[in-house]
């Protein structure tokens, strides 16, 4: 039996002569893992790019509960990106997306709002001015970890502005003391955080000044905080990327 679903491309692996073993996470089923046949003879050229990471497709497919391997039977661009490919800064952001996601979603189960989500980021990603992309993978790793439970708590809105506020990494929340044990950033760190979770959109990332140093700390510090909670949450190859593209 065959389904209509739309899915985001997170890896593709060749297989044989001419086809892929392709891992997206779908709108109807979640994480899925597919076989693709003969898209990579030269009787279809140009098919395979269809399967590169951050690819959003329309795709027809064949799912049984019972197999792990499931097929794609027919598969289509949907949209067409217009520059998140051709432009390096946003891609390097796209590929630091997709590999965060692969490391998280584990197993196939239907979460539409978190598919929602992804695919709304991808494509803000690719609309994004540079100011934007810049603070993009900052954006996408904060909201992202909401769907996993452990979302930074806001910022308090009731608060004396000569405190000073301390995020608790452990805890993942705003505090005023620190203590011995735990991992925390200090106070303008900290502000930073609370600056990008007040953001209700990625197009209002350009309200946030970040210079090159501080952005890849504040990241370097948001792979930890994902380390402290997902214990077998492995470390982020295209963080050193983002850091050669933003340097």
């Amino acid at each position: 039996m065959t389904h209509k679903t739309k899915g985001i491309v997170l890896k593709a692996v060749k297989y044989g002569e001419t086809s892929l073993i392709v891992t997206a996470l779908t709108e109807l089923f979640g994480l899925q893992t597919y076989m693709v046949n003969a898209v990579r003879s030269s009787k279809r050229p140009g098919k395979a790019a269809m399967y590169q990471p951050c690819s959003i497709l329309q795709m027809e497919v064949y799912h049984n509960e019972q197999k792990n391997l499931q097929r794609i039977k027919e598969a289509e661009w949907s949209p067409i990106f217009n520059c998140l490919y051709s432009d390096i800064a946003k891609n390097c952001v796209g590929l630091y997306i997709v590999e965060l996601m692969y490391n998280m979603i584990k197993q196939p189960e239907t979460n539409a709002d978190l598919y929602n989500f992804c695919e709304d980021a991808l494509m803000s990603l690719d609309a994004a001015p540079a100011a934007v992309t810049a603070n993009f993978p900052l954006y996408f790793s904060i909201q992202f970890a909401y769907f996993f439970g452990f979302r930074i708590n806001d910022f308090p809105i009731k608060y004396n502005e000569a405190e000073v506020y301390f995020l608790d990494l452990n805890e993942g929340q705003f505090v005023l003391h620190q203590h011995d044990a735990g991992q925390y950033l200090e106070k303008e760190d900290a502000a930073i955080i609370a600056d990008l979770l007040r953001i209700q959109h990625p197009s209002e990332l350009h309200l946030i000044r970040i210079n090159r140093l501080k952005r890849m700390k504040l990241l370097q510090s948001l792979e930890i905080y994902y380390q402290i909670h997902i214990p077998d949450f492995k470390k982020l190859k295209t963080l050193e990327v983002l850091q050669s593209i933003f340097a």
